[in-house]
């Protein structure tokens, strides 16, 4: 799914109108595959966020847990604790079969590491 929609249930603060909206958005150009709708079709694209957002709001409203509220903060450390440790750069092991071109002092040709 789209990577910018965020979970939005049981974080205290609650949620923001905002962020219903914001998701929405996100959901509605996702699925559309507009960043920006034309004229045209503008108020297809809006009117289908409104409505996605009443109805999160309505789905956020109605649901229960019996888990503490977590605090968005902590989870956004978390989040980006994650991404930093997913997409860190590791250096690379040459392989024993990996074949290089040889240097000059060698002449012409490829040698193996």
């Amino acid at each position: 799914m789209c990577r910018s929609i965020k979970p939005l249930f049981n974080f205290d603060p609650p949620v923001a109108e905002e962020d219903i909206r914001a998701a929405s958005l996100q959901f509605v150009r996702k699925i559309s595959g507009f960043t920006k709708p034309s004229k045209t079709n503008e108020q297809a694209f809006l009117g289908a966020v409104d409505e996605i957002s009443g109805i999160a709001a309505r789905l956020l409203g109605s649901l229960e847990t019996s888990a503490p509220p977590k605090n968005r903060q902590e989870e956004t450390i978390r989040a980006k604790a994650r991404a930093k440790k997913r997409f860190q750069v590791r250096p690379e092991t040459p392989r024993e079969d990996a074949v290089t071109p040889s240097s000059k002092s060698e002449g012409i040709g490829f040698r193996t590491l």
